[in-house]
């Protein structure tokens, strides 16, 4: 898979070091000379140009990308990357960075974002998912999907606590997809039992959070 990521920072950089170690073949494009310079990431290509220009990314050869991941520190430039690759090139596949949570209502599929991912709302989420136990906490949003990943401990006084995963009735447009209890990860079948401090990970519309909190904790 070739991925072409604007941004060759600290976030960019990591990005492309896990894929490249997953065998993937990554582009680096910055117009920092720093930054751009060849051999910054072992394996990924660099391109020393403005991501935001039509020119770089004709150099960059989007047409043959399949993804594409806007990596910069700026939410505009993210955006503009993500539109001119959607829209002009036609990439499956385009990731953007949020830096600025005010920003992050601008990050769909009408400025050609796919995913968005924001930093400061996954740290948010990941402290809720680590002190909260019996309340349902947001992890991730699919923006194509409108779904998001759920996230619930079930706490001592959870009404399916005892049970098996195959004598709940999940809410309509749910689907429960890992178990995670202690250092194990469940794929659940339906004999699974549901113990305390379990922590279940649903992919779930909005609409049907409420049902799934009153289902699995405390309203």
């Amino acid at each position: 898979m070739k991925v072409v990521i604007a941004g060759a920072g600290k976030v960019g950089r990591a990005i492309a070091r896990e894929l490249v170690s997953n065998g993937h073949a990554v582009l680096l494009i910055d117009k920092d000379p720093q930054l751009a310079r060849p051999g910054v990431v072992e394996g990924a290509s660099t391109l020393l140009a403005d991501a935001c220009e039509i020119a770089a990314l004709e150099d960059a050869e989007l047409t043959q990308c399949q993804v594409v991941v806007a990596a910069t520190g700026d939410d505009k430039v993210n955006l503009v990357v993500s539109l001119l690759a959607k829209t002009e090139y036609g990439v499956p596949r385009v990731v953007a960075r949020v830096n600025h949570p005010k920003n992050e209502w601008m990050f769909d599929a009408s400025w050609g974002v796919d995913v968005a991912v924001s930093t400061p709302r996954i740290l948010s989420a990941l402290v809720e998912e680590a002190v909260s136990v019996g309340d349902l906490v947001r992890l991730f949003t699919f923006r194509q999907g409108e779904a998001n990943l759920v996230e619930i401990t079930l706490s001592i006084d959870s009404p399916v606590v005892g049970g098996r995963v195959g004598d709940q009735e999940w809410p309509p447009d749910t689907a429960l997809v890992a178990i995670v209890r202690g250092p194990h990860v469940i794929t659940p079948s339906q004999d699974d039992p549901l113990e305390v401090g379990d922590e279940l990970l649903f992919v779930a519309v909005p609409d049907q959070e409420p049902a799934l909190q009153r289902l699995l904790g405390h309203a």
